[in-house]
């Protein structure tokens, strides 16, 4: 509920309330606040736990689009990237050169040369070339 709430902000509230309620009167309010937050917490834990007693198992039902409406909330460009890059879906396979959805077979892979361990004493290859 109070996720985004740092130190300094209530700092802030503390310093605020000393200033309207005065010294004498904080303890009480800071009291009756926790009382009505814990109340209010309650209520609400109540009625979701009455209408998933009424509601069965549609309550998990109900609950999906949900949580699919808050995934898709928090969707943007990294996270797509990231979903079809580990999905190992591509969506710019099936477009050619000109951006058009063509048809073309794909080119062969190359066979990878055989990798296989070091012996023991053995030098790794060497490209000059490379270096």
């Amino acid at each position: 509920m109070f996720e985004s709430v740092g130190w300094l902000e209530i700092l802030v509230l503390v310093v605020a309330g000393l200033f309207i309620l005065g010294p004498e009167r904080l303890p009480q309010g800071a009291a009756w606040l926790g009382k009505t937050v814990r109340q209010v917490k309650e209520y609400a834990t109540g009625a979701r736990e009455q209408i998933k007693s009424e509601l069965g198992p549609e309550f998990d039902e109900l609950r999906k689009p949900l949580e699919d409406l808050r995934g898709i909330r928090n969707f943007n460009p990294r996270s797509a990237v990231t979903k079809h890059l580990f999905d190992g879906e591509n969506p710019l396979d099936g477009l050619n050169g000109n951006g058009s959805n063509g048809h073309q077979a794909k080119p062969a892979d190359p066979p990878k040369p055989e990798q296989r361990p070091l012996a023991p004493g053995e030098r790794p290859p060497y490209d000059s070339d490379a270096t």
